[in-house]
């Protein structure tokens, strides 16, 4: 009996996948545990494996975006007859999305909900849709319901509802293309990722109370401190075992300073605080098309050297999309580095379920007064963006001091 090849689900988010490319061509013949396809979700392309040996066919086109669940290939014995067995097409994507059912919804003009809980965003949709909240049910944290189940709703009304809803953005797409000359710009569709990036930032900053503290760090004795290091490094295969950035030791210290004030290191849920008992960090790494956060765990826990090789391999892998779900989904904070595009100071968007994010800016040479004398300098401006329904005011303030401290005193790290 001919075995499917199903689009399997490797991310917590994923309602669809886009096949990026075949490894293996049609009629192939394939072996258990052999490669055969890639997937592109909003975060990474993965390599799907195959779930059985035969002949590989009726395969769904390269640049398919398909449901999860959906069968996109068949795999045959090699006495088996080929049928022409059903594969995802286009139309299944509008079916993408939750396995639980949802309520009928109301498209009447809605009405005053108080006591539902929804997010900001979700309300917006709704009340632009004819969408009334009581009808849907949320599956969001504590039956919140969330811009997805909103839209769910949308895309399970006749055509006419699904219209209706369209029509407001599709206008003003045209509104704003119309302030410029035809023929002045080109257009670049959102590819999945820019779209999760877009949707994320926009539920962040709308419901996420943020405040930023800032402080100035010098940076002369790790500069000295990283060098050192660095210049006594074991040589493994003529090449040195590891080589520190300050972006490396820059997490260690944020890692460190949340060990040292753990209360700032905790995630905001309706009914309580989860309080982490380790510091996994997520560090923003630019990749084409958008960025990705892959995670130091146990960062607190683990030697500079460790950091900067494991931080290394995740880059590399991250910008070539090959990253593993559980290499990026969670983590308890987050660091976003641009110092090294010149950037002095700017504030970071906290990434939910996050309460914090470390923003890092250049180090760069100022004069500073020191026992009365004005004397060069080497600071580095960093702003730490806070959730204030998590953390307060001072509580970040001293979070942002402790990881000076381990800043301005590089040793303390090693110790």
């Amino acid at each position: 009996m001919a075995t499917e090849v199903i689009l399997p689900k490797v991310d917590m988010d994923m309602a669809t996948g886009r096949i990026s490319k075949w490894l293996v061509v049609e009629g192939a013949t394939v072996k258990l545990g052999d490669p055969l396809f890639e997937i592109e979700t909003d975060k990474a392309a993965m390599e799907i494996e195959s779930p059985a040996t035969g002949v590989l066919r009726n395969i769904t086109a390269e640049g398919s975006e398909v449901p999860i669940g959906k069968v996109v290939a068949w795999i045959y014995g090699a006495d088996e007859t080929v049928s022409a067995a059903p594969i995802a097409k286009a139309a299944d994507i509008v079916e993408a999305k939750k396995s639980a059912p949802l309520a009928a919804p109301s498209v009447t003009a809605p009405t005053k909900e108080t006591g539902i809980r929804a997010t900001p965003l979700a309300r917006r949709i709704a009340r632009d849709a004819g969408v009334e909240l009581s009808g849907l049910a949320g599956t969001g944290a504590h039956g919140c319901i969330t811009r997805s189940d909103v839209e769910d709703a949308i895309e399970s009304k006749p055509s006419g509802t699904k219209a209706k809803a369209e029509s407001k953005p599709q206008a003003a797409d045209q509104t704003v293309r119309g302030l410029f000359a035809e023929g002045s710009f080109r257009e670049i569709p959102h590819d999945k990722m820019r779209l999760i990036i877009a949707r994320r930032l926009v539920e962040s900053k709308s419901t996420v109370p943020h405040f930023y503290v800032s402080a100035d760090c010098r940076l002369d004795a790790l500069l000295k401190l990283r060098t050192e290091i660095n210049a006594s490094a074991p040589l493994v295969d003529g090449k040195p075992a590891y080589k520190l950035s300050i972006n490396d030791i820059v997490i260690k210290a944020w890692a460190l300073a949340l060990k040292a004030v753990p209360m700032a290191n905790v995630t905001w849920t309706d009914n309580a605080m989860l309080c982490h008992e380790q510091v996994d960090i997520g560090v923003a790494v630019s990749v084409e098309g958008g960025l990705i956060t892959p995670i130091i765990r146990n960062a607190e826990t683990k030697r500079l050297s460790e950091i900067s090789n494991e931080m290394k391999d995740l880059a590399v892998r991250a910008k070539n999309r090959k990253l593993k779900t559980e290499e990026y989904n969670g983590g308890t904070t987050a660091i976003s580095n641009l110092g090294m595009f010149g950037v002095k100071n700017f504030n970071a968007i906290i990434n939910p379920p996050h309460a914090t994010i470390l923003a890092v800016g250049a180090g760069e040479e100022r004069g500073v007064w020191e026992k009365g004398v004005f004397v060069p300098a080497t600071l580095m401006t960093v702003t730490l963006s806070v959730d204030h329904r998590a953390v307060d005011g001072a509580l970040g303030a001293q979070a942002l001091q402790a990881f000076r401290g381990f800043i301005e005193n590089p040793v303390s790290m090693l110790i």
